[in-house]
C-alpha cells in the first residue's frame, strides 16, 4: 500500500467534477461476463432508486432539456413518451449545472443494458457555437430514456442518435456514455455546439476501455460503412466545412483532436487500465477486480457520488437475476451492496435525504418527510468515514479497504445461493416470494453495511483524534470548493 501512496504523490490532483467508467469485454473476464463499472462525480446528494416498469397513456410526453440557469442556457421542451418503460436500478441526484432534477447517469435495466455517463469536453470553438437558448434532451434525459427503452447496447446508441437527430441536444460542454450488454459495449460522445454532432464506437469482447474523460481517437472517414461505428450524418462534413479537417490530406480523422479538447486521459486512468489489461492476461478480470478498480484512490475520492459495478452474465436463467452492485457514496470508503432486478425495496437509509440535496438549506422539513429524514443517511455516514480516513490515508486506508473487501467478498460468496433460492421459487410459480428473497438479502446487507461503517467510523474517529489531533480550518468562511483541491485518499 505504501507503493500506492508514493505513486499517488506523483499524480496531479483532480479538481474536475467529471465521472469515470470502465468496460471489460467478455473474453477478458474470468467468467465470460461483460463488466461495466464507474461513478458519477457530482456535488449534490445521491440516493438509490429501483424504478418499476410502467405503462403510459397514449400521447404521454416527458419534459427534457435545461433551463436558463445552466452554463449554456436553454429552454425545456416536451417529447413523446413510449407506451411502456422498463424497470431499472439507478442512483439519482439533485443538482448539476442548472439541469432540472432528479438527474441520473444510468444504471442497469431489466433487459440487461448497463450505462455510465462520463464527461467529454468539446473544443472551445465548437462549444462557443452552442445556441442560446439551446433545446433538446440533456445527458441525464438520454441516460434515463436508454434505461427505460433499450434492449441492447447497440439499441441504446440508436435511441440516443435518433433523439439527437430529431430534437437536438442540451449540453454542459460535451458528454459521453458507456453502454454495455452481455455481448458488447458502445462508447458514445455527444458534442457541444448545437450542431447535432455525435459519434459512437463499438467495444467488443476483447476490449478494455476506461473513460476519464470519454475519449475517442482515430476513426475511418467512411465510418458509416462499418458495423463498429455510428454517428451523425454531418460528423465528417462539418469538420471539413469549418476547416478543421482536410479530406485530401490523407490524414486520419482523430475525433479528440478535431472535436475534443485535444487532451488525453489522466495518468491514473492509464495505470488502472493497464492493471486490468494485465489481469485479463492472468486468468481474466473478476467482479472483485472491477470493484477494486472503481474504488482505487487514484481516481475515487470525495467527488465520487457513488460507485457502481454491473456484472452482465451470459445465459442467465431469468432476467430477475441481473444484479447491480452499488456503493452509497465514494467507494474508496464505502461498501458495494448487491441489488437484483427482481428486488423492489431500498432501505430508507439509502434513499433521499436533505444532506447536499439542492435547495433544501432554505426550507424546513415537512411533516410528511420527517420520518424519512430521521433515518440515518448512508451517504453522510460514509462521507464522515472518508474525511477521517483520507486525512491520514497511510495510517487508516489499508484497514478500511481490507474491511470493505472482506464484506463484499462475503456478499459475492452468498449471491449464488440467494439466486438459486429465488430461481427455484420463480420456477415453482412463486415470483412474489422470490422478490422477498432478493429484498431480504439486499436489506440485510445494507443494514450490515451501515453497522460496518459505524464501527469503522467510531474506531478511526477515536484514533484520529488521539494520533493525528484535531485540525482547525485555516479559513472558517470557506467550507467547500469547485475549483480547488478535493478530498482524496492519496
Amino acid at each position: 500500500m505504501l507503493g500506492l501512496f508514493a505513486l499517488a504523490a506523483l499524480l496531479p490532483a483532480t479538481n474536475a467534477v467529471a465521472s469515470y467508467g470502465i468496460y471489460v469485454g467478455k473474453n477478458l473476464t474470468a467468467d465470460g461476463s461483460v463488466l461495466l463499472g464507474g461513478t458519477g462525480e457530482e456535488v449534490s446528494s445521491h440516493w438509490l432508486e429501483i424504478v418499476p416498469r410502467r405503462d403510459h397513456e397514449q400521447g404521454a410526453t416527458i419534459i427534457v432539456g435545461v433551463d436558463d440557469r445552466a452554463t449554456y442556457p436553454g429552454e425545456l421542451s416536451e417529447i413523446p413518451q413510449v407506451d411502456q418503460t422498463a424497470k431499472f436500478i439507478t442512483m439519482e441526484y439533485s443538482d448539476y449545472e442548472g439541469f432540472p432534477p432528479p438527474l441520473t447517469n444510468g444504471g442497469l435495466n431489466e433487459h440487461g443494458v448497463a450505462a455510465r455517463d462520463i464527461w467529454s469536453p468539446s473544443r472551445a470553438s465548437l462549444a462557443a457555437m452552442t445556441p442560446e437558448p439551446q433545446t433538446g434532451p440533456n445527458y441525464s434525459d438520454l441516460s434515463r430514456i436508454v434505461m427505460e427503452r433499450a434492449r441492447t447496447a447497440r439499441e441504446a446508441v440508436e435511441i440516443i442518435g435518433a433523439l439527437m437527430d430529431e430534437y437536438g441536444y442540451s449540453t454542459y460542454g460535451g458528454n459521453s456514455h458507456l453502454f454495455a450488454d452481455k455481448d458488447e459495449g458502445w462508447l458514445v460522445i455527444n458534442f457541444a455546439g448545437g450542431q447535432g454532432l455525435w459519434i459512437a464506437e463499438r467495444l467488443g469482447p476483447d476490449d478494455i476501455r476506461m473513460s476519464y474523460p470519454g475519449y475517442l481517437g482515430e476513426i475511418p472517414v467512411d465510418f458509416q460503412k462499418s458495423d463498429d461505428y455510428m454517428g451523425s450524418d454531418n460528423f465528417i462534413s462539418f469538420a471539413v466545412e469549418q476547416g478543421w479537417y482536410d479530406p485530401d490530406s490523407g490524414e486520419p480523422f482523430n475525433v479528440n483532436e478535431i472535436y475534443g479538447n485535444g487532451e488525453g486521459r489522466s495518468e491514473g486512468v492509464r495505470i488502472i487500465e493497464a492493471r486490468a489489461q494485465q489481469k485479463a492476461g492472468q486468468g481474466g478480470v473478476t467482479l472483485r477486480d472491477m470493484m477494486d478498480y472503481v474504488r482505487d484512490p487514484l481516481i475515487a475520492g470525495d467527488p465520487a457520488g457513488y460507485g457502481q459495478v454491473a456484472q452482465l452474465r451470459q445465459d442467465l436463467a431469468h432476467p430477475d437475476l441481473r444484479v447491480l452492485w452499488v456503493a452509497p457514496t465514494g467507494s474508496v470508503t464505502a461498501p458495494f451492496v448487491p441489488y437484483w432486478m427482481g428486488g423492489t425495496e431500498v432501505l430508507p437509509e439509502f434513499g433521499k435525504h436533505r444532506y447536499l440535496t439542492k435547495g433544501e438549506a432554505t426550507r424546513f422539513v415537512t411533516p410528511d418527510f420527517s420520518i424519512q429524514e430521521a433515518s440515518q443517511f448512508a451517504g453522510r455516514l460514509f462521507k464522515r468515514l472518508m474525511y477521517y480516513t483520507c486525512d491520514a490515508p497511510e495510517r487508516f486506508l489499508p484497514e478500511v479497504t481490507e474491511a470493505l473487501t472482506a464484506f463484499e467478498n462475503a456478499s459475492i460468496a452468498d449471491s449464488g445461493n440467494i439466486e438459486a433460492r429465488a430461481l427455484a421459487l420463480i420456477n415453482a410459480g412463486h415470483p412474489a416470494m422470490a422478490t422477498g428473497v432478493f429484498n431480504d438479502y439486499s436489506n440485510e446487507r445494507s443494514e450490515e453495511a451501515l453497522e460496518l461503517g459505524e464501527a469503522l467510523l467510531g474506531s478511526i474517529e477515536a484514533r484520529h483524534r488521539l494520533l493525528e489531533g484535531y485540525r482547525e480550518p485555516k479559513d472558517w468562511r470557506t467550507i467547500s470548493t469547485r475549483s480547488g483541491a478535493n478530498v482524496f485518499c492519496r
